[in-house]
Protein backbone atom coordinates (compact mmCIF):
# COMPACT_ATOMS: atom_id res chain seq x y z
CA UNK A 1 0.00 0.00 0.00
CA UNK A 2 1.80 3.40 -0.96
CA UNK A 3 1.39 6.81 0.50
CA UNK A 4 -0.83 8.44 -2.58
CA UNK A 5 -2.82 5.39 -2.78
CA UNK A 6 -4.42 6.71 0.61
CA UNK A 7 -4.78 9.76 -1.27
CA UNK A 8 -6.53 9.16 -4.38
CA UNK A 9 -8.77 6.70 -1.85
CA UNK A 10 -9.97 9.55 -0.24
CA UNK A 11 -10.74 12.06 -2.92
CA UNK A 12 -12.53 9.24 -5.01
CA UNK A 13 -14.67 8.74 -1.42
CA UNK A 14 -14.98 12.37 -0.54
CA UNK A 15 -15.79 13.09 -4.57
CA UNK A 16 -18.17 10.28 -4.80
CA UNK A 17 -16.69 9.91 -8.26
CA UNK A 18 -13.05 9.05 -9.80
CA UNK A 19 -13.47 11.63 -12.45
CA UNK A 20 -14.30 14.29 -9.79
CA UNK A 21 -11.35 13.06 -8.09
CA UNK A 22 -9.22 13.05 -11.43
CA UNK A 23 -9.91 17.03 -11.44
CA UNK A 24 -9.04 17.80 -8.24
CA UNK A 25 -5.43 15.80 -8.19
CA UNK A 26 -4.80 16.61 -11.60
CA UNK A 27 -4.54 13.26 -12.83
CA UNK A 28 -6.08 11.66 -15.94
CA UNK A 29 -9.17 9.29 -14.81
CA UNK A 30 -7.36 6.02 -15.91
CA UNK A 31 -4.30 6.57 -13.36
CA UNK A 32 -6.91 6.78 -10.55
CA UNK A 33 -9.20 3.84 -11.90
CA UNK A 34 -5.97 1.71 -11.78
CA UNK A 35 -4.73 3.04 -8.01
CA UNK A 36 -7.95 2.46 -6.96
CA UNK A 37 -7.53 -1.43 -8.40
CA UNK A 38 -4.41 -2.16 -7.25
CA UNK A 39 -5.20 -0.59 -3.75
CA UNK A 40 -8.62 -3.26 -3.50
CA UNK A 41 -5.83 -5.61 -4.74
CA UNK A 42 -3.61 -5.34 -2.28
CA UNK A 43 -6.45 -5.68 0.53
CA UNK A 44 -8.35 -8.72 -1.47
CA UNK A 45 -11.76 -6.24 -0.95
CA UNK A 46 -13.76 -4.17 -3.48
CA UNK A 47 -13.85 -0.59 -1.82
CA UNK A 48 -16.81 1.20 -3.38
CA UNK A 49 -20.17 0.64 -5.03
CA UNK A 50 -19.85 1.51 -8.63
CA UNK A 51 -22.99 3.05 -10.51
CA UNK A 52 -23.94 5.20 -13.20
CA UNK A 53 -23.44 8.96 -11.03
CA UNK A 54 -20.32 7.47 -9.84
CA UNK A 55 -19.15 5.36 -6.77
CA UNK A 56 -20.13 5.20 -3.20
CA UNK A 57 -18.22 3.64 -0.39
CA UNK A 58 -18.80 -0.08 0.69
CA UNK A 59 -18.99 -1.23 4.48
CA UNK A 60 -15.19 -1.79 3.83
CA UNK A 61 -14.73 1.39 2.15
CA UNK A 62 -16.22 3.32 5.14
CA UNK A 63 -13.78 1.03 7.24
CA UNK A 64 -10.30 2.18 5.26
CA UNK A 65 -11.64 5.70 5.26
CA UNK A 66 -11.66 6.04 8.75
CA UNK A 67 -7.79 4.48 8.79
CA UNK A 68 -6.91 6.42 5.84
CA UNK A 69 -8.07 9.80 7.69
CA UNK A 70 -6.06 8.93 10.36
CA UNK A 71 -3.15 8.15 9.00
CA UNK A 72 -3.23 11.51 6.57
CA UNK A 73 -3.51 13.72 9.47
CA UNK A 74 -0.63 12.13 10.89
CA UNK A 75 1.82 12.58 7.96
CA UNK A 76 0.19 16.14 7.68
CA UNK A 77 1.10 16.73 11.23
CA UNK A 78 4.86 15.42 10.85
CA UNK A 79 5.34 17.37 7.82
CA UNK A 80 3.70 20.67 9.78
CA UNK A 81 6.37 19.98 12.19
CA UNK A 82 9.37 20.44 10.29
CA UNK A 83 8.37 22.89 8.38
CA UNK A 84 7.19 26.03 10.24
CA UNK A 85 8.86 29.19 10.22
CA UNK A 86 9.36 32.31 12.04
CA UNK A 87 6.75 33.71 9.54
CA UNK A 88 3.39 31.34 9.39
CA UNK A 89 2.16 30.63 6.29
CA UNK A 90 0.06 27.80 4.87
CA UNK A 91 -3.86 27.66 5.30
CA UNK A 92 -5.67 27.78 9.48
CA UNK A 93 -10.01 26.54 9.33
CA UNK A 94 -11.48 28.23 12.16
CA UNK A 95 -14.91 27.47 13.24
CA UNK A 96 -17.23 29.82 15.45
CA UNK A 97 -21.32 30.37 16.49
CA UNK A 98 -22.53 32.84 14.42
CA UNK A 99 -23.15 35.68 17.49
CA UNK A 100 -19.16 36.33 18.38
CA UNK A 101 -19.54 39.94 17.29
CA UNK A 102 -15.50 40.41 18.53
CA UNK A 103 -14.91 37.81 16.03
CA UNK A 104 -13.84 40.06 13.30
CA UNK A 105 -11.14 42.16 15.64
CA UNK A 106 -9.44 39.04 16.53
CA UNK A 107 -9.04 37.93 12.56
CA UNK A 108 -8.15 41.50 11.92
CA UNK A 109 -5.22 41.62 14.30
CA UNK A 110 -4.23 38.51 13.16
CA UNK A 111 -4.19 38.59 9.57
CA UNK A 112 -2.45 42.25 9.86
CA UNK A 113 0.40 40.43 11.44
CA UNK A 114 0.76 37.16 9.33
CA UNK A 115 -0.93 38.33 6.13
CA UNK A 116 0.69 34.67 4.30
CA UNK A 117 -1.53 32.65 6.48
CA UNK A 118 -4.80 32.19 4.57
CA UNK A 119 -8.19 31.92 7.09
CA UNK A 120 -11.03 30.13 6.61
CA UNK A 121 -14.30 30.42 8.80
CA UNK A 122 -17.25 28.13 9.01
CA UNK A 123 -20.02 29.00 11.27
CA UNK A 124 -22.42 26.71 12.76
CA UNK A 125 -23.89 25.78 16.41
CA UNK A 126 -21.50 24.46 19.64
CA UNK A 127 -22.43 21.00 19.12
CA UNK A 128 -21.36 20.43 15.44
CA UNK A 129 -18.43 22.83 16.03
CA UNK A 130 -16.73 20.58 18.76
CA UNK A 131 -17.14 17.53 16.72
CA UNK A 132 -15.57 19.19 13.92
CA UNK A 133 -12.33 19.74 15.94
CA UNK A 134 -12.58 16.69 17.69
CA UNK A 135 -12.33 15.27 13.78
CA UNK A 136 -9.63 17.61 12.46
CA UNK A 137 -12.06 18.96 10.11
CA UNK A 138 -11.83 22.34 11.55
CA UNK A 139 -8.26 23.71 13.29
CA UNK A 140 -9.92 25.29 16.51
CA UNK A 141 -13.43 27.07 16.93
CA UNK A 142 -15.18 29.82 19.14
CA UNK A 143 -17.97 28.07 20.71
CA UNK A 144 -20.10 28.90 23.96
CA UNK A 145 -21.10 27.14 26.84
CA UNK A 146 -18.63 24.51 26.85
CA UNK A 147 -17.51 22.70 29.71
CA UNK A 148 -14.29 20.42 29.60
CA UNK A 149 -13.38 17.44 26.97
CA UNK A 150 -10.46 15.15 27.71
CA UNK A 151 -9.25 15.19 24.01
CA UNK A 152 -9.81 19.12 23.62
CA UNK A 153 -7.94 21.94 25.32
CA UNK A 154 -9.77 25.87 25.80
CA UNK A 155 -8.74 29.28 25.64
CA UNK A 156 -10.67 31.69 27.84
CA UNK A 157 -12.11 34.51 25.25
CA UNK A 158 -14.44 36.52 27.40
CA UNK A 159 -17.65 36.46 29.38
CA UNK A 160 -20.44 38.35 28.74
CA UNK A 161 -24.74 38.13 29.58
CA UNK A 162 -27.28 36.59 27.71
CA UNK A 163 -30.69 38.38 27.58
CA UNK A 164 -34.16 37.41 26.60
CA UNK A 165 -35.32 39.51 23.41
CA UNK A 166 -38.88 40.35 22.50
CA UNK A 167 -40.22 43.32 19.88
CA UNK A 168 -40.65 46.49 21.17
CA UNK A 169 -43.66 46.54 22.48
CA UNK A 170 -41.96 44.95 25.32
CA UNK A 171 -44.93 42.47 26.19
CA UNK A 172 -45.81 41.75 29.62
CA UNK A 173 -43.77 39.13 30.81
CA UNK A 174 -46.11 36.10 31.89
CA UNK A 175 -46.62 36.79 27.86
CA UNK A 176 -43.39 36.90 26.68
CA UNK A 177 -42.25 33.29 28.39
CA UNK A 178 -45.57 31.54 25.76
CA UNK A 179 -43.97 32.74 22.49
CA UNK A 180 -42.76 30.90 20.12
CA UNK A 181 -39.11 30.52 20.35
CA UNK A 182 -36.61 31.33 17.84
CA UNK A 183 -33.95 29.64 17.83
CA UNK A 184 -30.64 28.23 15.92
CA UNK A 185 -30.77 24.54 15.11
CA UNK A 186 -30.53 22.11 17.91
CA UNK A 187 -26.65 22.03 19.24
CA UNK A 188 -27.29 25.81 20.03
CA UNK A 189 -26.07 26.60 23.62
CA UNK A 190 -27.90 29.62 23.86
CA UNK A 191 -30.95 27.67 22.83
CA UNK A 192 -30.12 24.90 25.42
CA UNK A 193 -29.86 28.13 28.07
CA UNK A 194 -33.33 29.30 27.33
CA UNK A 195 -34.99 25.92 26.91
CA UNK A 196 -33.56 24.90 30.13
CA UNK A 197 -34.87 28.42 32.09
CA UNK A 198 -38.25 27.49 30.69
CA UNK A 199 -38.52 24.49 32.08
CA UNK A 200 -37.16 25.76 35.21
CA UNK A 201 -39.82 28.23 35.30
CA UNK A 202 -42.46 25.05 34.47
CA UNK A 203 -43.20 25.53 30.78
CA UNK A 204 -42.64 22.35 28.86
CA UNK A 205 -44.29 23.15 25.58
CA UNK A 206 -43.00 26.03 24.23
CA UNK A 207 -43.24 26.72 20.68
CA UNK A 208 -39.95 25.93 18.63
CA UNK A 209 -39.27 27.43 15.24
CA UNK A 210 -35.81 26.95 13.75
CA UNK A 211 -33.54 29.49 11.77
CA UNK A 212 -30.31 29.45 10.11
CA UNK A 213 -28.64 32.84 10.41
CA UNK A 214 -29.08 35.10 13.40
CA UNK A 215 -29.95 37.99 11.09
CA UNK A 216 -33.30 36.24 10.48
CA UNK A 217 -33.64 35.57 14.10
CA UNK A 218 -33.33 39.28 15.13
CA UNK A 219 -35.81 40.63 12.23
CA UNK A 220 -38.07 37.75 12.94
CA UNK A 221 -37.99 38.71 16.94
CA UNK A 222 -38.47 42.80 16.23
CA UNK A 223 -41.23 41.81 13.72
CA UNK A 224 -43.28 40.51 17.47
CA UNK A 225 -42.75 36.65 15.89
CA UNK A 226 -41.22 35.35 19.32
CA UNK A 227 -38.61 35.49 21.82
CA UNK A 228 -34.80 34.52 21.55
CA UNK A 229 -32.01 34.25 23.84
CA UNK A 230 -29.03 36.25 22.55
CA UNK A 231 -25.70 37.95 23.72
CA UNK A 232 -26.64 41.59 25.20
CA UNK A 233 -23.52 43.13 22.65
CA UNK A 234 -25.26 41.54 20.10
CA UNK A 235 -28.59 43.71 20.07
CA UNK A 236 -27.39 47.02 22.12
CA UNK A 237 -28.17 48.78 18.87
CA UNK A 238 -31.20 47.35 18.54
CA UNK A 239 -32.70 48.24 21.34
CA UNK A 240 -30.90 51.58 21.63
CA UNK A 241 -32.71 52.33 18.37
CA UNK A 242 -36.23 51.03 20.37
CA UNK A 243 -36.95 48.25 18.04
CA UNK A 244 -36.74 45.75 20.84
CA UNK A 245 -37.02 44.86 24.39
CA UNK A 246 -34.48 43.06 26.53
CA UNK A 247 -35.31 41.49 29.79
CA UNK A 248 -33.00 39.80 32.03
CA UNK A 249 -32.95 36.13 33.32
CA UNK A 250 -31.12 34.70 36.58
CA UNK A 251 -27.32 34.84 36.55
CA UNK A 252 -27.58 30.58 36.28
CA UNK A 253 -28.33 31.09 32.54
CA UNK A 254 -27.71 34.03 31.24
CA UNK A 255 -23.67 34.41 32.22
CA UNK A 256 -21.78 32.79 29.34
CA UNK A 257 -18.48 32.12 28.26
CA UNK A 258 -16.76 31.51 24.83
CA UNK A 259 -13.82 29.79 24.47
CA UNK A 260 -11.52 28.88 21.65
CA UNK A 261 -11.10 24.96 21.54
CA UNK A 262 -8.69 22.72 19.72
CA UNK A 263 -7.90 19.21 19.81
CA UNK A 264 -5.50 18.42 22.69
CA UNK A 265 -3.39 16.08 20.69
CA UNK A 266 -2.63 18.25 17.77
CA UNK A 267 0.96 19.48 17.22
CA UNK A 268 0.68 23.32 17.98
CA UNK A 269 1.75 24.69 14.90
CA UNK A 270 3.42 28.44 14.58
CA UNK A 271 0.46 29.32 12.25
CA UNK A 272 -1.75 27.77 15.35
CA UNK A 273 0.74 29.23 18.36
CA UNK A 274 0.81 33.06 16.91
CA UNK A 275 -3.04 32.72 16.44
CA UNK A 276 -3.55 31.40 20.64
CA UNK A 277 -1.54 34.17 21.36
CA UNK A 278 -3.58 36.97 19.44
CA UNK A 279 -6.58 35.38 21.15
CA UNK A 280 -4.67 36.30 24.57
CA UNK A 281 -3.72 39.69 23.52
CA UNK A 282 -7.38 40.21 22.63
CA UNK A 283 -9.15 38.60 26.19
CA UNK A 284 -5.89 40.70 28.32
CA UNK A 285 -8.23 43.95 27.16
CA UNK A 286 -10.66 45.18 29.23
CA UNK A 287 -13.96 44.81 27.58
CA UNK A 288 -16.45 46.03 29.42
CA UNK A 289 -19.54 45.95 27.16
CA UNK A 290 -19.07 42.16 27.30
CA UNK A 291 -19.73 41.67 30.98
CA UNK A 292 -21.80 43.49 32.30
CA UNK A 293 -25.33 44.87 31.95
CA UNK A 294 -25.97 48.91 32.42
CA UNK A 295 -28.51 50.13 34.35
CA UNK A 296 -30.04 51.57 31.07
CA UNK A 297 -30.52 47.95 29.97
CA UNK A 298 -32.46 44.98 29.91
CA UNK A 299 -35.58 45.00 32.70
CA UNK A 300 -36.02 41.88 34.72
CA UNK A 301 -38.91 39.53 34.18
Amino acid sequence: MEFKDLLIFQSVAQNGSISKAANELSYVQSHITARIKSLESNLQTELFHRHSRGTTLNSEGKKLLSYAEKILFLVDKTNKAFHDSDNPSGSLEIGTVETVMKLPTILSNYHKKYPNVDLSLKTGVTKDLINQVLKCKLDGAFVTGFGTHPDLEQVDVFQEKLVLISDNKGSHSNNIKNMPLLVFNSGCSYRERLETWLRDEGIFHAKVMEFGTLETILGSVVSGLGISLVPHSVVNHLELAGLIHCHSIPNRYSNITTVFIRRADAYLTNTMEKFVETINDFSSIDHPSLYSVTNDGPVPL
